[in-house]
C-alpha cells in the first residue's frame, strides 16, 4: 500500500520534541527532533531519506530493494531512500519511529516508551 509525504509528516510531528523545517538551498523539507534531522523529503518527492543504522540499511535494501536503497550522499552513514509508492506503510512508520529513536535524547524515548505502556493497558 503507498505512502505518501502528509502520511510520513504526520507520523513525525506526532513524536514528541519534533518539528518541519525547510532547507532552501536543498529545496527539501526535513523533520527533526531538536535540531537533528532523521527524515527528508517533501509533498513533491516520490521519496524520502531516513535515517538508519548500516546494518539496518543493509537488511532493507536486502529485504525490499524495490522500496529501499541507500540514499543519496548520506547513504554511507545508514540513510535509506524510501519509495512511498513501494512502502507498505506499517513497515515504513516502524523504520521512521526507529530513526527517530536514534536521534532523540534517551529522556524523551524513555517517556514515549511509557507512555506507550500505559496506552497499550488503556
Amino acid at each position: 500500500m503507498a505512502v505518501a509525504w502528509p502520511e510520513v509528516r504526520g507520523w513525525v510531528l506526532a513524536l514528541p520534541g519534533c518539528r518541519e523545517v525547510f532547507v532552501e538551498q536543498w529545496g527539501d523539507w526535513t523533520l527533526r527532533y531538536g535540531e537533528k534531522m532523521f527524515v527528508v523529503g517533501g509533498p513533491e518527492h516520490d521519496t524520502v531519506s531516513v535515517k538508519a543504522s548500516l546494518d539496518e540499511q543493509a537488511e532493507l535494501v536486502a529485504s525490499a530493494p524495490d522500496t529501499y536503497s541507500p540514499a543519496p550522499y548520506v547513504g554511507r552513514y545508514g540513510w535509506v531512500r524510501v519509495v512511498l509508492a513501494e512502502a507498505d506503510a506499517a513497515e515504513l512508520r516502524q523504520v521512521v519511529t526507529d530513526a527517530w529513536r536514534r536521534t532523540a535524547s534517551k529522556k524523551a524515548v524513555r517517556e514515549y516508551d511509557s507512555a506507550q505502556g500505559q496506552a497499550d493497558q488503556g
